[in-house]
């Protein structure tokens, strides 16, 4: 039992780490000796996060060439992105303690959102 944890914990922390370290972790999963609640919970955490911060990433670049609204709106953008990093690192530190704990604000959404993966 305490090596299914484990492999959940693994699971759980690789998703957080890069996009590549994320398909590992979904491939890892699917596998059902490493299957958990533990990493399908931060498999749609990391997932969310990461979407997030490519739309906003995107948004960010259509704004830049806006004048003065554009800037303002992009100012906007960079806070909600260092609040996204945040909320990674809240992310990632919760698989290393091996707790199902959502991020804020949008860590319910993301669940419910990516519902299918697991």
């Amino acid at each position: 039992m305490e090596l299914q944890s484990d492999k959940g914990k693994t699971v759980a922390i690789l998703s957080y780490i890069t996009i590549i370290g994320f398909i590992i972790a979904l491939v890892m999963n699917n596998d059902k000796q490493n299957k958990s609640d533990l990493g399908v919970f931060h498999l749609r955490q990391a997932l969310g996060i990461y979407l997030t911060g490519v739309v906003l990433s995107i948004a960010q670049g259509i704004f830049l060439f806006i004048p003065f609204l554009g800037w303002i709106i992009n100012l906007a953008i960079t806070l909600s992105l260092i609040a996204l990093f945040v909320f990674w690192i809240l992310g990632l530190i919760a698989a290393v303690n091996s707790e199902k704990k959502a991020v804020p604000f949008v860590g319910k959404f993301y669940q419910d959102l990516f519902g299918s993966i697991g």
